[in-house]
């Protein structure tokens, strides 16, 4: 059951550091993070963007296995026009502390696959996040994660399904709150924007073609971005007729 009341978090997102002056700062998911003053958190953005970057290094070790397993040279993705100048975003979640109940559609974070190449996930110790093996079975059979310290939580993202021509599958996941507050950090890895996603050569065969056409990695999650988040400017557009 899709969530019908919104998802209830709040997630502050920061991204690759592009000053608003840089010529690539008009590529989407690129521009100037928007920090809070130093005054009221200080080192709280040296401390994030060192984050970002050990979480940027990890994701490309996991790439590396990756690639590997689909029987790539273990550095393939690390090609500049893959992940030499990556879409890298880390989001700081947090979760009230409501209980949720799927089936009156309430959820911390409703049924979702991510959209990119993989999804580094760091949590508390609190529980609620659940995957989903099977998304074609009916019913869906929902199997708790629990947290682990001092390790990531790796989930596959729609890309690289598209990618792998299906030999890997993007992870079904959700969040169900149990009561308790509920902090998580994902830190969502992708291509450069100019990367093209076509079907990997050791995906496909004669027998088993391409199942998607080639797309650039930034129109793709453009049009992710597009397909599922909302036009706030048909509600000005609404407000403003009202008056």
């Amino acid at each position: 059951m899709r969530s019908i009341g919104g998802d209830y978090k709040e997630g502050y997102y920061i991204g690759v550091e592009v000053a608003e002056d840089d010529p690539k700062s008009h590529k989407p998911f690129y521009g100037p993070n928007r920090w809070p003053s130093s005054g009221i958190l200080p080192k709280w953005r040296e401390t994030m963007e060192k984050y970002h970057e050990q979480a940027l290094e990890v994701g490309k070790k996991v790439a590396r296995i990756i690639a590997l397993a689909l029987g790539l040279d273990a550095n393939f993705f690390d090609q500049p026009k893959m992940l030499g100048e990556p879409i890298a975003i880390l989001r700081l979640l947090h979760y009230e502390g409501r209980i949720s109940d799927p089936t009156k559609g309430l959820f911390g974070a409703g049924a979702h696959t991510d959209y990119g190449l993989i999804t580094l996930l760091a949590t508390d110790e609190i529980s609620g996040l659940q995957i989903c093996k099977d998304r074609d079975a009916k019913p869906q059979k929902w199997e708790d994660v629990p947290p682990m310290k001092g390790a990531f939580i790796v989930n596959i993202g729609d890309m690289l399904e598209r990618w792998s021509n299906c030999v890997f599958k993007s992870t079904l996941h959700r969040v169900l709150g149990n009561g308790k507050e509920r902090y998580s950090i994902p830190f969502f890895l992708e291509p450069s924007h100019e990367c093209l996603v076509e079907c990997l050569p050791t995906c496909k065969s004669a027998t088993n073609p391409a199942k998607f056409p080639p797309i650039l990695c930034q129109d793709y999650l453009s049009q992710r971005y597009n397909d599922t988040h909302a036009n706030l400017t048909i509600y000005k557009k609404q407000k403003n007729l009202q008056y």
